[in-house]
């Protein structure tokens, strides 16, 4: 049994209820929200997305809202991207930065209408990130977090089940692109997407009342196809390569060191926040770059976000940024933060809690 003291500070999903009876057993904070990250048994949680079908609650990817005359010319001064051929109903990838180039978020850019749009943000506060900018600019938008709350389907069962709930529209939709649409009358839009390799899709929820309802048509509906709760897979996740924003990044990290530089657009306006830094660094060249990391060694590490220093000689080389047992690869590997003379082959050391443990370096993904 566990207790959450009530605070503004950290809200409960309006799927809450719902995963608490589905046997949601651990939490972290996210965007000032609960993510649910187990409901007791990883190793399942972990093949039933590889294998089948996986819900989850994921209303912690908050949409920033920005609507108005100005709010295509507001999206792109934000985004490194050139979103000039964006269409509504398409979402595109996208590299928020500040004005070193540092990147302060990484959302899917949502094309709603010609003079509306949501950023499905990672965990850090857009809104007035956005604000301050449209208020400099002197731009007229309208900037909010709207009440849309997504939840994941996700595994290679997802677009059968999705399919026999909406239709056999669902299949031709193309990665990122989205419709709005009902279930039940409970309004959504629906996007083919989420945060893993195994295909799936996003529900939008945009009537929050709904959200149990939601979850349990959802959860019946897949029962055909054994579907089960879970959420974001780490492990999945670093197999596949997936960049986790604020986890393998820090205060200094730019687009081109975490293999985002193709969402880089060096021709935008030089209106948009950070371009000129990120030309700079672009012609100077890349200080470190994110590769994967074999570690030598048979016991399995549970899964963790610390980083750790990497060495060669005794010489720090850079970071490890996350770690975790692979169950298809049967070994510990992690995502890498190095030197740009440090490439795939080489061997390091991981400095991790007084220990020295050999490791050799990799492309990304590993799977």
């Amino acid at each position: 049994m566990f207790q959450i003291a009530p605070t503004t500070r950290v809200r409960r999903s309006p799927y809450f209820d719902a995963t608490v009876a589905a046997g949601v057993t651990s939490f972290t904070p996210y965007n000032q929200m609960l993510l649910p990250t187990s409901y007791g048994d990883p190793e399942a949680e972990y093949w039933r997305l590889l294998n089948g079908v996986s819900q989850w609650d994921v209303a912690v990817q908050r949409q920033v809202e920005i609507r108005g005359v100005d709010a295509a010319r507001l999206v792109q001064i934000l985004a490194a991207r050139d979103l000039s051929n964006c269409r509504c109903g398409q979402g595109k990838y996208v590299a928020l930065c500040n004005h070193d180039g540092t990147i302060i978020n990484d959302p899917i850019a949502l094309k709603l209408a010609p003079d509306r749009f949501w950023l499905s943000i990672a965990d850090s506060n857009i809104v007035f990130w956005a604000r301050a900018i449209a208020a400099e600019r002197r731009l007229q938008a309208t900037i909010v977090e709207a009440e849309v709350s997504p939840m994941a389907v996700q595994g290679p069962q997802a677009e059968a089940v999705i399919a026999a709930m909406f239709g056999d529209w669902v299949r031709d939709l193309k990665y990122f692109c989205f419709r709005q649409t009902d279930l039940e009358g409970i309004p959504l839009l629906l996007a083919r997407s989420g945060w893993s390799k195994q295909g799936g899709f996003e529900l939008y929820l945009m009537e929050n009342s709904r959200a149990t309802a939601l979850w349990n048509l959802i959860a019946e509906a897949g029962r055909a196809w054994d579907i089960g709760p879970g959420c974001p897979n780490y492990v999945e996740r670093v197999e596949s390569g997936l960049l986790s924003w604020g986890g393998d990044t820090d205060e200094r990290t730019n687009p081109f060191e975490v293999r985002m530089g193709k969402y880089v657009d060096l021709q935008v306006g030089d209106e948009v926040i950070g371009i000129a830094a990120l030309r700079r660094l672009h012609r100077r060249g890349i200080a470190r770059h994110q590769l994967g990391l074999l570690l030598e060694t048979e016991t399995p590490m549970p899964p963790h976000t610390v980083w750790y220093d990497l060495q060669v000689a005794r010489r720090k080389v850079g970071d490890m940024t996350n770690g975790v047992w692979s169950y298809r690869l049967k070994r510990n590997i992690g995502f890498a933060l190095l030197a740009r003379e440090i490439l795939p082959g080489a061997a390091v050391e991981v400095l991790k809690e007084g220990k020295r443990i050999a490791a050799s370096v990799t492309e990304l993904p590993f799977l």
